[in-house]
């Protein structure tokens, strides 16, 4: 009997141990604790029903205005006047009378050429019309004696007709023989060159003792006018049709800025267009426009590489908003915030044309009064409730 009531007690007590060791039996204290699971509550998952106070962005208030359609295009200076100096005789050069790279005047003299014979031709051109004068002086008193003689019968009516064309014929010689003088004398002054315009001076081509030709390839040097300056730029024949529509009034709207080199130097003084060549190059399609630019300092040289900025056309009251202000979507569109007369931030499209300096050009979808978020557009959601400060166009410019 003992030994069945001490197996008895021990497989209660083995069966007891298994199952609170299993977590399927709870001891006898743990009756009275209280739950630690959390419960949730409605509270938690709603969202909160108060909201944050009105943030506080800048707008920019949608004004229509003037606006200038321009486009850059590249192109080359060259010099308002150029005069290349050739000799017109032929000659040894004796002496050079001008500083190679200097500033000349109109008729200032750059070159005196051997004149020994051209001063003989014109000596001996002045003694033929001497000579020639000489003989219409010892013919027209033998023809007015003739004039008389010839009434009475006391010379032929011969010898009266060869005295008269013996004076016509010594009146021709003194004729040709002050044609000869001129002519001497021209080729004589030609001796000196002088420059036929004022401006800058190049280098010289020769030196003195060289022979040099009548009408030579080769110019003895270059004078070049900077007062003004052209640039030549190109352009095409549909954008020159589209200038022309575009400037009402060419005088008034034709003028040009200049941008110098590659880092874009402006310069300082505008330039007129003139609208002188309207040829098509057939192989390009491309029209050759000239600019004329004031150059007093001579800042601009020929040959250099600039880009002018030319004014296409006019608009009257076009809006023009920021362009951080306007949002782009996925699939193109573009749209803006706009803020209403209560504050309230409302989601509006809009179509913009181009871009013009740091603005787009609106074609539709705003009206003049309008303001437009453009400064804290991460912190706004439609009908978001807002307080505004006008944005400073000059100052973000």
């Amino acid at each position: 009997m003992k030994h069945f009531l001490l197996g008895f007690v021990t497989a209660v007590i083995i069966g007891g141990g298994y199952l609170y060791s299993s977590g399927l039996l709870a001891p006898p204290w743990a009756g009275t604790q209280k739950s630690q699971t959390p419960v949730p509550t409605q509270q938690a998952d709603a969202p909160s029903a108060q909201a944050g106070p009105p943030v506080e962005v800048a707008v920019y208030t949608v004004k229509p205005q003037e606006v200038v359609f321009t486009k850059d295009l590249a192109g080359r200076t060259s010099a308002y006047q150029v005069a290349e100096i050739r000799p017109q005789v032929t000659g040894i050069i004796l002496k050079r009378m001008f500083t190679q790279g200097s500033i000349v005047k109109k008729g200032q003299q750059l070159y005196q050429i051997d004149p020994s014979t051209y001063k003989a031709a014109y000596e001996s051109a002045a003694a033929s019309l001497v000579r020639a004068q000489a003989d219409v002086k010892a013919v027209e008193p033998k023809l007015a004696r003739y004039s008389r003689l010839v009434e009475m019968g006391g010379v032929s009516r011969q010898v009266y007709d060869d005295t008269v064309a013996a004076l016509a014929q010594a009146k021709a010689d003194v004729a040709v023989a002050k044609a000869n003088l001129a002519a001497a004398k021209i080729n004589l002054d030609y001796t000196k060159v002088f420059s036929p315009i004022s401006g800058r001076i190049g280098k010289s081509s020769v030196t003195e003792g060289a022979l040099v030709t009548a009408n030579q390839i080769t110019a003895l040097a270059v004078v070049q006018n900077l007062d003004q300056i052209y640039v030549d730029v190109n352009q095409s024949s549909e954008e020159l049709l589209a200038l022309k529509k575009g400037l009402t009034n060419p005088e008034e709207h034709s003028m040009v800025r200049l941008f110098i080199g590659k880092d874009g130097t402006p310069y300082d003084l505008e330039g007129k267009l003139l609208f002188s060549d309207a040829t098509v190059d057939q192989s390009t399609g491309m029209v050759q426009l000239r600019v004329l630019f004031p150059n007093p300092d001579n800042d601009l040289l020929p040959g250099l590489f600039v880009r002018a900025r030319v004014e296409q056309s006019r608009r009257e009251k076009a809006i023009v908003v920021p362009q951080q202000s306007v949002v782009r979507n996925a699939d193109g569109s573009v749209f803006v915030w706009v803020v209403d007369k209560e504050n309230i931030v409302k989601h509006r499209n809009i179509t913009v044309l181009q871009a013009i300096k740091d603005q787009w050009l609106v074609s539709s979808g705003l009206a003049p009064g309008d303001r437009v978020v453009v400064a804290g557009l991460q912190k706004i959601s439609n009908q978001a409730k807002v307080t505004t400060v006008e944005f400073n166009v000059s100052a973000n410019s």
